[in-house]
C-alpha cells in the first residue's frame, strides 16, 4: 500500500488540508458570519498555517486580511458560511502563493536559464528535468556543465542529458565556470540550440565564494532566467536561502524540489511574500517527467480539497495519443473493443501518475479518498491475467470457456474466481459502450468495475 509519498504534491499539504477543513467546520450549523464565529476560524487557520511551517508573521496577516474580508459579509440564502469562508480563503491563498502562473521568459538567441542553489538541493536533476520540458515544447536545448568542484557533477548531467536525449557542453579541462558558459553559447550558436540551461555549483552553505562565482556568471551572460532550486524539506530554513540568495542575484523565480518528501509545505506558502519571486516549477521524485509548472490558483484549490481538474486534464492529454483514441473510438462504436484495447488503456492511465495524487485533483474526490489506502500497483492483477491470455483470446473474450480460464488463472498467478470476476466486468463494460453508441444510455447504471 501507498502512504501518498511517491511523487505525491498532495502529500505534501495532507496536513494542513485536513486543518483547514477542521477550521471551516466550526462555522457548521450557524446561519451567518458574526465577529465570533469568524475570530474562532480565523484562530484555527492561523494555528493550521503554524503548524505547515509558515512563520506567524505571515500566518498571522494572512488571517487578518481573511477577517476583515469575511466581517460585514452578507451570506445569500443558496451559500452557507462555511462555503463563504471557503471562497475567501481561496481568494488569498492563491495570491499568498503568488497569483498567476509565471511563465519561462524564452526570449534571447539563444535564451540563456541559468540554475542556481545549494548542494543536494536537486539542482542538477532539475537541469535535466527543465531540458526534457523545454525538449516536449519543441525547444532545442542544451545542458551545460558549470559545476567545477564537485568530481560526481559533470557525470551526473551527462547521464540525464543521455536520459532525455538533449546534449551536454562539459569541458572537465578549464576549471573557469564563466570560460565554459561562455564557450557553451557559442557552441549553441553554431549548432542551433535555442535554449542553453547551465547548471552551477553549489555549497552546502551560503558562502562568499559561491555568491561571488553566481555573481559573476549572472554579470558575464545577463541570463533570460536565473532560477533558484530550494529544497521545500528544508521548510524555514529553504526561505531564508532563498533570501540570501535573491538579495545578491535578485533571481526570476524558485523552483521547489523533493516535494515527495515528508514536508509540511511552509516553504511554498512563505516564500513569494518574503521574496517576492515567483514558484515557478514544482519537482517531484528522480524520473525525468516528475515536474510540474505552478499554478497558484490550482494549487490553493487542491490545499482547501476543491480539486484540480483542470491539471488532470492537461496530463490526460499529454498521455492519450490521438490517433489511438480515434482508432478505439472507431472499434468502440463497432462494439469491436477487447482486451487488447483495455490493456492499452490501463497503461496510458499508469503513464499519467500516481493514481492517489490524480483521484485527488478531481472535484469533491480528495477529502472522500484522504483516508484510503490505494495500491499504486493495483492494475498488476488485471494486467498479469490479461497477459497469460493469447492473442486470440483477448481480441475474442467470449471464448474464454472453463478450461481457458482455469489456465489464465495458472499463468497469471491468480485464481480462476478472480479470472470469472475480470471476464464479466469486462462484458458488462462492453454492454454499457454497446448501450451508449446505440443512444440508450446508462443512467443510473453501474460501474461494472466497482469493487
Amino acid at each position: 500500500m501507498i502512504n501518498l509519498h511517491p511523487n505525491s504534491t498532495l502529500y505534501m499539504f495532507e496536513n494542513l488540508s485536513n486543518r483547514l477543513d477542521k477550521a471551516f467546520q466550526t462555522l457548521k450549523g450557524h446561519a451567518t458570519l458574526t465577529e465570533l464565529n469568524i475570530a474562532e476560524t480565523v484562530k484555527e487557520i492561523r494555528r493550521a498555517l503554524v503548524d505547515a511551517d509558515v512563520s506567524y508573521k505571515i500566518a498571522k496577516d494572512f488571517t487578518n486580511t481573511i477577517k476583515e474580508k469575511a466581517i460585514g459579509q452578507n451570506v445569500l440564502t443558496s451559500v452557507s458560511p462555511g462555503q463563504l469562508m471557503t471562497k475567501i480563503v481561496n481568494d488569498e491563498l492563491k495570491e499568498l502563493l503568488g497569483g498567476t502562473t509565471q511563465p519561462l521568459d524564452l526570449t534571447g538567441n539563444p535564451t540563456v536559464i541559468l540554475i542556481a542553489g545549494l548542494q543536494g538541493s536537486g539542482k542538477t536533476t532539475f537541469s535535466g528535468k527543465i531540458a526534457a520540458h523545454l525538449k516536449s515544447k519543441g525547444r532545442s536545448p542544451l545542458l551545460v556543465a558549470c559545476d567545477v568542484y564537485r568530481p560526481a557533477a559533470i557525470n551526473q548531467i551527462k547521464v540525464l542529458g543521455e536520459q532525455v536525449g538533449v546534449p551536454v557542453f562539459a569541458n572537465e579541462e578549464n576549471k573557469n565556470p564563466v570560460s565554459i558558459a561562455n564557450d557553451a553559447i557559442k557552441h549553441a550558436k553554431i549548432n542551433q540550440h535555442n535554449v542553453v540551461i547551465i547548471d552551477t555549483a553549489g555549497r552546502l552553505s551560503v558562502d562568499e565564494k559561491m555568491m561571488t562565482e553566481i555573481g559573476s556568471l549572472k554579470q558575464e551572460l545577463n541570463p533570460q532566467e536565473i532560477l533558484f532550486v530550494v529544497d521545500a524539506m528544508t521548510g524555514q530554513d529553504a526561505v531564508n536561502t532563498a533570501k540570501a540568495f535573491n538579495d545578491k542575484l535578485d533571481f526570476d523565480g524558485v523552483v521547489l524540489t523533493k516535494l515527495d518528501g515528508d514536508t509540511r509545505g511552509g516553504a511554498a506558502i512563505s516564500i513569494k511574500t518574503v521574496v517576492n519571486k515567483p514558484i515557478k516549477y514544482l519537482s517531484t521524485g528522480e524520473k525525468m517527467d516528475a515536474l510540474d509548472v505552478f499554478h497558484p490558483d490550482r494549487m490553493a484549490n487542491r490545499i482547501l480539497g476543491m480539486g484540480d481538474i483542470v491539471s488532470f486534464v492537461e496530463k490526460a492529454q499529454q498521455t492519450f495519443d490521438k490517433d489511438e483514441a480515434a482508432q478505439l473510438q472507431k472499434k468502440m462504436r463497432k462494439n469491436q473493443f477487447d482486451f487488447d484495447d483495455f490493456l492499452k488503456q490501463l497503461n496510458q492511465i499508469k503513464k499519467m501518475g500516481n493514481i492517489k495524487d490524480l483521484m485527488g485533483m478531481i472535484p469533491g474526490v480528495g477529502k472522500a479518498i484522504k483516508d484510503v489506502d490505494i495500491d499504486d500497483d493495483s492494475f498488476k492483477g488485471i494486467e498479469a491475467i490479461i497477459k497469460s491470455m493469447t492473442k486470440y483470446e483477448r481480441q475474442n473474450p467470449q471464448i474464454l470457456d472453463g478450461s481457458r480460464k482455469k489456465r489464465v488463472a495458472q499463468g497469471s498467478g491468480t485464481s480462476t474466481a478472480e479470472v470469472n470476476k475480470l471476464v464479466k466486468q469486462f462484458d458488462e463494460m462492453r454492454k454499457m459502450m454497446k448501450a451508449m453508441n446505440s443512444g440508450k444510455g446508462t443512467r443510473g447504471g453501474k460501474n461494472p468495475f466497482k469493487r
